[in-house]
């Protein structure tokens, strides 16, 4: 399998998964916060992670940081979007407004690959989202992890889940059954 894989967002959740995948796969990761592409670029992670940070250090590891969307999606076969998403009380919903500005800009340049949500989102989203943009391109994939202990939570996961039936979302699934730490991981 090789791929490229762009991760959106530096954070728990786009660290986690872009180190995890990096191991075995083409990994750029993105955030528009320059200080972080820097530090990132320079090995030091912006989370607090011991686990992640030496597995950094030491691990041989296919990954870079940038700040430029374009350049991190171009040939992308998969995109993570590892955005914040922050619950709105008064709405009583999550606030996915950078999620779609980042899709909407996405298809407006590469067309094949799949957007995997990693965000917090409220159930059913991801179905408009596919009829917003009129693309079955957009997938879910939820994640289970704590803060502090992303990328260890990601290598020893209880279980896979991710939406959808195409053979692009199984092949998401191959893919991160293939970087995972541990077998018979069951993969819903």
């Amino acid at each position: 399998m090789n791929q490229k894989i762009s991760v959106i967002g530096m954070g728990y959740v786009g660290c986690g998964n872009g180190l995890m995948l990096s191991k075995k796969f083409n990994v750029s990761i993105m955030d528009i916060d320059k200080k972080k592409v820097r530090d990132f670029n320079n090995k030091k992670l912006p989370i607090n992670d011991q686990f992640a940070q030496r597995y950094f250090e030491n691990e041989n590891l296919n990954i870079q940081a940038t700040y430029d969307l374009f350049d991190s999606i171009k040939d992308a076969s998969f995109i993570l979007l590892c955005l914040p998403t922050n619950f709105d009380d008064q709405a009583n919903e999550y606030d996915t407004e950078a999620i779609e500005k980042t899709i909407k800009a996405i298809l407006s340049k590469n067309h094949n690959a799949k957007i995997v949500i990693k965000s917090t989102v409220n159930v059913g989203y991801t179905e408009s989202l596919q009829r917003k943009f009129e693309t079955d391109k957009i997938i879910f994939s939820p994640e289970f992890l704590r803060e502090g202990h992303a990328l260890e939570d990601n290598l020893y996961p209880s279980r896979i889940i991710v939406g959808g039936e195409e053979n692009s979302s199984r092949l998401f699934g191959k893919i991160l059954l293939s970087v995972i730490s541990i077998k018979n991981i069951p993969i819903l």
